[in-house]
């Protein structure tokens, strides 16, 4: 009884317990139905909120793309419109040109017939006035025939004679025509004689310049060229005359000066202060006095050299000396050495071609321009100066006298003469050998030194800057300070009325007074 009693209770808790699960499912059941419909709910109305922001973003979109659309569209309709005004404009110009044509066009027409009737007259009459002469010519013949009493053969006999007659005349003038060729052949070799002694001699087409480069080795030398203040570079362009430019330019200094001798004397002695090291004014004015030195031996041994080269001997020694100092002269910018040498090389060929003497038609072609480097300034032609020198110095009258008569100062009375013309005339024409400006401008260089030169007192005078300053040196024992400032405004003021320059020339005075003493 009790196993039954117990399967019954048991049986009955497990009904309960079936029955208190069904009742808590169920329970569960509709709480999760309950918050499933919640959560629906709540999706449902989170979708419709985003399907209402959809709606709208694609509203908002659509009303975007069709404002744009539009846009593009009366953009679209404004272009075609422009464009069809354009091409109607077009249209109407080329109307209106079209007509403006047709109206020339009649025009012309309308012009090309009426010259074209009055074309016609004209042929009419031209013929009525041809028949007429025809007529008029027989007529003629006839009353000179009756005339003259000569029948037309008659008359063409003697019409045979007149022209026997000027045929005659023809013939001598063929002949006088024949002479006159004959002379052109004869000036056709003479001109063959200068094109091939031209040919055989090659020259360079240099022309010299008023500036020199002097390099070093850093930038550092500079400094020292420079000097405390400035005062080595002052004093070196005080020795030399030539104007000492330090700029930026790397490792390089310019010496600008229009003379050849002083611009070399400069480079020289400025190489041999910074090969030494030691520069200072009293080492720089004891440099520059050996180079100047160096510099009239070096002028000496140059003219040895030529000589020897070109093959001519017996030369006196002040020519030879001439002859060197030419290296360093130029004659419308072009080197009167190498120009010399020129002229006596194309003398000598030309002597050769036309049996005469050759080594002394060599000897005048070096000579012949010696009066462009005189000691002194002279009043003569530098053709007489040269010949008075050549005279002077022992040389022969042939080349003394072609010396002088080169330019026609004086009349050639020797063959080599108009030779020496001709070979100075084809040394300095060809293209680019002379250069008219750089004469000039160093002439005008030279007249501002020699003005400066006509006052008492003045030891030195440097025309630098391209001419726009005159350095003058006094003596500081003939020149006081206040007489320093007088002096540089009688200069200016006789520079002002006797010279045509350009711009503006500064004349700075310099006097300068030294205390010397030795200690012993």
């Amino acid at each position: 009884m009790e196993i039954i009693f117990i399967i019954i209770a048991l049986i009955a808790g497990v009904g309960g317990g079936f029955g208190i699960a069904k009742f808590l499912e169920k329970n569960n059941t509709s709480n999760m139905i309950k918050n499933a419909k919640k959560e629906a709910s709540s999706i449902l109305r989170d979708a419709n909120l985003e399907a209402e922001n959809i709606k709208k973003d694609k509203l908002l979109q659509a009303k975007e793309k069709f404002l744009e659309l539009k846009s593009e569209h009366e953009k679209e309709i404004l272009n075609k419109d422009k464009r069809i005004a354009e091409v109607e404009k077009r249209t109407r110009d080329k109307e209106s040109q079209v007509s403006n044509e047709l109206a020339k066009a009649k025009k012309v027409n309308d012009d090309f017939e009426t010259k074209a009737t009055e074309y016609n007259n004209k042929i009419e009459l031209l013929d009525k006035k041809q028949q007429e002469l025809e007529k008029l010519h027989k007529s003629q013949v006839l009353q000179l025939e009756v005339i003259s009493g000569l029948s037309a053969e008659d008359a063409r006999e003697q019409l045979v004679e007149s022209l026997k007659a000027e045929a005659k005349t023809k013939a001598m003038s063929h002949i006088q025509d024949t002479i006159e060729e004959a002379k052109l052949t004869a000036q056709q070799e003479a001109k063959k004689v200068i094109i091939n002694t031209i040919q055989r001699v090659g020259t360079e087409e240099a022309v010299e310049n008023c500036v020199s480069v002097f390099n070093i080795e850093s930038d550092d030398v500079k400094g020292r060229i420079i000097g405390r203040e400035g005062r080595n570079i002052r004093a070196l362009e005080a020795a030399t005359g030539v104007e000492i430019i330090v700029d930026d330019t790397p490792e390089a200094i310019i010496l600008s000066c229009f003379d050849p001798v002083r611009r070399e004397i400069a480079r020289l002695s400025l190489h041999k202060l910074v090969t030494d090291g030691r520069i200072h004014p009293a080492r720089i004015e004891e440099v520059v006095e050996k180079t100047t030195k160096q510099i009239d031996d070096e002028i000496a041994e140059v003219g040895k050299r030529t000589v020897i080269d070109l093959g001519i001997h017996g030369l006196h020694p002040e020519l030879i000396k001439v002859v060197g100092r030419m290296k360093y002269r130029s004659s419308y910018g072009q080197n009167l050495l190498q120009h010399s040498r020129e002229v006596s090389k194309l003398c000598g060929i030309m002597a050769a071609e036309l049996g005469l003497n050759v080594k002394l038609a060599k000897r005048a072609g070096l000579l012949h321009d010696i009066g462009k480097v005189p000691d002194t300034e002279s009043d003569l032609p530098h053709a007489l100066l040269g010949m008075q020198w050549a005279e002077k110095f022992g040389e022969k009258e042939e080349v003394c006298n072609a010396i002088g008569a080169h330019h026609d100062e004086i009349e050639m009375k020797y063959l080599i003469s108009p030779i020496i013309q001709v070979c100075d005339a084809i040394s300095g024409a060809r293209p680019g050998a002379r250069r008219q400006v750089l004469d000039s401008y160093i002439q005008r260089l030279k007249d501002l030194e020699n003005i400066a030169f006509g006052f008492n007192g003045v030891k030195n005078a440097y025309a630098i800057q391209a001419g726009r300053e005159l350095r003058v040196i006094v003596e500081s024992e003939k020149v006081s300070d206040e007489n320093a400032a007088k002096l540089s405004f009688e200069i200016s003021q006789k520079i002002q009325t006797e010279m045509t320059y350009p711009g503006q020339v500064k004349i700075t005075v310099i006097r300068e007074t030294r205390a010397v003493n030795i200690a012993k």
